[in-house]
């Protein structure tokens, strides 16, 4: 078996990596923990600096790593570009901040002196997604690293050309060897790495399902584990909103990277005293989107993924039609070859629709319309998922104590989610448990030991 790379905007193969045997993942894994101690006992400042020249690989590699990630998975070049520079940004965050994150805290007890020591666990295996090929993953390795664990990663299987050339940008900026290394396996062979004694931890980013699977096998082997699973983000627009802005915002937290990012904004969910007025502002900036190549600048529609994924969100689009859902633009796949999928808005959705109840994956928005605000929050809390959120209202502290109302992980007032380096991000529900990002993030994977001196 291979990996097969394929160019989602035109279906033609563009590269293929073999499996790997038993052998040679026994070989890397042990690579891997021969280097885990002596990368642990590297002074955090050395680490630091290391971290700091691989945000300047990126920068210098900058329209390389675009260009493979744009063909492998079918991101718009310019979103691409965005994506590596964020990168490097976290790698400057945590270059600066993180060594302070480190430090021992001194506590007062009845010792002559107590504090805790943030200490690596080990190795930390790593499953990602490919909807966003670099930064899931450095979103992991940057902080973990800098802690002092060592990295696995087991990427998606269409992004083999993306988790290579992250290997690669570790070594080119001078990591030591077998402190990170992409491991070309199956989705079979995770759990085996997960039991093995030579991993301590296990994040994943991706469904719920692979999250359940992951979760379990890490629990079997009391291995401590971070989950950033799937989202269904309210939009919630208020009658007192600035209905042009927030539809504005409304096209670019939903259709961003072709819908496919677990904290789009996925349900609008519209109070009955704007609701038409806000739709068709919202209406006229998605029919303006424009499908085609991503790798030009004139596009701003790229295809999904895999045409397996566009075939899957039809699905839910159709059974919800049939159920009484109405399609207000889109709701098609596009004529000729690629991934394509119109973008489209649902409208009237209700309980028991698959549009109501499952994450649609896709440039597909779902409106859900609310009597008045206490409507609103009942419907945006009414979800198995509980990743992001955000509001729309003129009065800041009417927003802010709806965002403290809404159950999810992160909450925002007149702007889309969005995930930044200084801030905690992770979700709760079937979203998932854990943080990354922040001083938060770079604390999930490490021992905060108590030390106590008399």
């Amino acid at each position: 078996m291979a990996f097969t790379s394929v160019n989602p905007a035109t279906g033609k193969r563009l590269a293929e990596f073999a499996y790997w045997d038993a052998e040679k993942l026994d070989s890397v894994l042990q690579q891997v923990a021969d280097a885990t101690p002596g990368w642990a006992a590297t002074p955090v400042k050395g680490r630091a600096l290391l971290i700091r020249r691989l945000g300047e690989t990126l920068r210098e590699q900058r329209e390389q790593l675009a260009a493979i990630i744009t063909r492998e998975m079918g991101k718009l070049i310019g979103e691409a570009r965005g994506e590596i520079d964020k990168c490097a940004w976290l790698c400057d965050y945590y270059a600066e901040s993180g060594p302070g994150f480190l430090a021992d805290e001194t506590l007062e007890s009845d010792a002559t002196r107590s504090l805790v020591a943030y200490q690596p666990l080990g190795t930390v295996l790593a499953v990602m997604p490919w909807n966003f090929p670099f930064w899931q993953v450095f979103r992991f390795a940057v902080p973990g690293l800098l802690a002092g664990n060592t990295g696995l990663l087991k990427h998606a299987s269409n992004v083999p050309q993306c988790a290579k050339s992250i290997e690669n940008l570790f070594i080119e900026a001078g990591f030591p060897e077998g402190v990170f290394r992409s491991l070309m396996i199956g989705a079979s062979q995770v759990e085996g790495v997960i039991a093995d004694l030579r991993v301590q931890a296990v994040t994943l980013t991706g469904s719920d399902s692979a999250g359940r699977k992951v979760a379990a096998a890490a629990g079997a082997h009391l291995k401590k584990s971070v989950l950033e699973l799937g989202g269904s983000d309210p939009f919630v627009v208020l009658e007192d909103a600035d209905l042009d802005g927030a539809a504005r915002a409304a096209v670019t937290s939903r259709f961003l990277n072709g819908g496919q990012s677990c904290i789009a904004a996925k349900r609008f969910i519209l109070v009955d005293a704007v609701a038409e007025n806000f739709l068709a502002r919202f209406k006229a900036g998605v029919e303006a989107l424009v499908p085609g190549d991503p790798m030009t600048e004139q596009a701003t529609l790229p295809p999904m993924a895999r045409t397996d994924l566009r075939d899957d969100l039809h699905r839910q689009v159709i059974a919800s039609i049939e159920q009484g859902a109405e399609a207000v633009t889109g709701c098609r796949p596009l004529e000729g070859e690629g991934a394509f999928y119109a973008a489209s808005i649902l409208d009237r959705v209700e309980p028991g629709m698959p549009a109501y109840s499952e994450e649609l994956f896709g440039p597909v928005a779902i409106v859900l319309r609310a009597r008045d605000e206490a409507d609103a929050l009942r419907i945006a809390n009414d979800s198995p998922f509980g990743l992001g959120g955000s509001v729309w209202s003129a009065d800041t502290q009417r927003g802010e104590a709806f965002a403290r109302a809404l159950e999810c992980g992160c909450a925002f007032v007149n702007g889309m989610v969005k995930s930044d380096p200084r801030l905690p991000f992770g979700g709760i529900k079937q979203s998932g448990y854990g943080r990354e990002l922040s001083h938060h993030g770079i604390r999930e994977f490490v021992n905060a030991k108590t030390i106590w001196i008399r």
